[in-house]
């Protein structure tokens, strides 16, 4: 086989517009986007997740405004633009900060204001940063005679940093509230602004004075805004697919469907366009493999402590949960409801619209996301145990190929065990959720269909020639008889019975005392 080198450099965190075309990175034109976008002087909101090309959008926004015709030549915008008009830029940059306490916080209010008076002065009088910030949108635009842009980068950061210390958190949002509420009283003196986050939550309590902010968040016409497209990962991105099917061993058309399966799936509107996740896809053309590289990036504790506080029904995420749609954009600090947070953050996406009760479906958008999220969550809701262990799932999964069910349940008996006694006033439907978890984790490493025509079997898993049907009974005296009883009346095994592979039904009763498999039965079927 002959070897296909990719020569060619990604943008690999690279998110300053004028270093990618410059240094002649890849680069994936959104620039289309411009004219409509910057037609207006409305003030703008866009939410994405995190890693999605919010800073690159903002960067490629503030050399456009800076007139810098010479780095957009090739790029759709230099077949529109005309005037290239060079305009004041403030590019107020959120994301670099702890926000341990009010101190971090002024100071990078003051680092982001000082830059930008280094350029159009300060008056000394301007003591509070609303003063200030006022103060230098008045200078700028007399100084330029130009109005001036205001592009905000990550703006929910410090609110989603000091989620958990309530006072801090009112300290910070009340100042915010003051400091852009001066874009309001300046706008005869704007020409165009942008802010980015991660989540909209507070949006309107932060906002309130700013009555007439424009989310594009949901719109159609830039749910690609952001992200690639599959018609953009097909057409610009050939080499570096082949290269990581010859890596991976693996046809051009495997490697697109592996793709697809693993880092697409976002839908940012009720009729958007499939959506790859940027960093994700990028570094597997550069490191040629599949990896979690979102969840390496930063580990959602806020939301899986958020769906353990609150109990969630976590197999609700995989059968699509219904959300109307007044709501997908309206959480709360003190909300208990964590879907909107969940699509604002990434973790699920939108799957359908239905127009009858004007509901969004959600769920979630490829492997990469599912397993990732529930790797993370798996550990959180079992504490400390000493059972738990990336290994421990292969071991399950071993035994499922070499039909070993006493290795097996002995392998299930043992992890619940290792649980924590501090678990043990847990309710029925904490461990049904671990069950969930355990056996979504092993899932990944098998073929898994959990529906069948007659009803929905607690979890069923194709390995070669076998296929396991589970049923679990968690109820105080219920037996491993009854839940085996369950497979046959519900007739679980139907979809399989000519499929000529054997069917192993195991039926499973948790023993609430003990917290761990009470006893177990099976039955197979060659």
């Amino acid at each position: 086989m002959t070897t296909t080198f990719n020569t060619r450099r990604l943008p690999l965190g690279i998110q300053d517009f004028a270093k990618l075309r410059t240094e002649k990175l890849v680069y994936i034109d959104k620039t289309g986007f411009i004219p409509e976008l910057t037609a207006t002087s409305s003030p703008y909101f866009l939410s994405r997740p995190r890693r999605f090309g919010k800073s690159l959008l903002l960067s490629t926004l503030k050399y456009y405004f800076e007139g810098r015709k010479d780095l957009f030549e090739g790029l759709a915008i230099a077949d529109v633009e005309k005037d290239w008009t060079k305009y004041p830029v403030f590019h107020l940059d959120f994301n670099a900060a702890s926000y341990a306490d009010m101190d971090s916080f002024n100071a990078i209010v003051d680092r982001n204001l000082r830059y930008i008076e280094e350029i159009w002065g300060r008056d000394e009088a301007e003591k509070d940063f609303s003063d200030r910030f006022a103060g230098v949108i008045k200078r700028a635009y007399k100084q330029s005679e130009k109005g001036v842009v205001i592009l905000v980068d990550e703006y929910d950061k410090p609110l989603l940093n000091t989620r958990t210390k309530p006072d801090l958190h009112k300290e910070i949002k009340d100042v915010l509230k003051g400091f852009y509420g001066v874009l309001k009283s300046t706008d005869q003196y704007l020409r165009f602004i942008l802010f980015t986050g991660v989540s909209k939550f507070s949006k309107v309590s932060v906002f309130s004075d700013l009555n007439n902010l424009t989310d594009i968040s949901l719109e159609n016409n830039f749910s690609a805004i952001c992200g690639i497209t599959e018609k953009e990962l097909l057409t610009q991105f050939e080499p570096e697919i082949k290269a990581l099917g010859e890596a991976q061993n693996l046809t051009y058309d495997q490697t697109v469907a592996k793709l697809k399966k693993m880092y697409d799936g976002y839908h940012f509107s009720e009729i958007s366009e499939d959506v790859y996740n940027p960093w994700s896809l990028l570094n597997s053309f550069y490191k040629k493999r599949f990896t979690y590289e979102w969840f390496k990036s930063g580990t959602p504790t806020m939301l899986v402590e958020m769906l353990k506080d609150t109990d969630y029904d976590l197999p609700k995420l995989e059968k699509n949960v219904v959300i109307p749609a007044q709501e997908i954009d309206d959480f709360r600090m003190d909300s208990p409801y964590p879907i909107p947070l969940l699509y604002q953050t990434g973790y699920l996406t939108i799957k359908d619209f239905i127009t009858r009760v004007n509901s969004y479906k959600m769920g979630f958008p490829n492997e990469e996301v599912k397993y990732g999220f529930i790797n993370e969550l798996l550990p959180i809701y079992i504490s400390k145990s000493k059972g738990w262990s990336s290994s421990w799932i292969a071991a399950m999964v071993q035994d499922l190929y070499n039909e070993d069910l006493e290795d097996l349940m002995l392998q299930l008996t043992s992890f619940f065990a290792d649980i924590p006694y501090v678990l043990e006033n847990k309710t029925e439907k904490h461990f049904q959720t671990i069950f969930y978890l355990v056996f979504t984790l092993v899932g990944q490493l098998v073929k898994v269909e959990k529906y069948s025509s007659a009803g929905r079997a607690d979890a069923v898993m194709e390995v070669e020639d076998k296929v396991y049907i589970f049923e679990f009974k968690l109820t105080d005296n219920a037996t491993a008889e009854e839940a085996l009883q369950q497979i046959e009346e519900s007739g679980y095994a139907t979809p399989y019975l000519a499929s000529g592979k054997k069917i192993i039904k195991i039926g499973i009763a948790f023993d609430n005392k003990t917290r761990t498999i009470g006893e177990w039965k099976s039955i197979v079927n060659c």
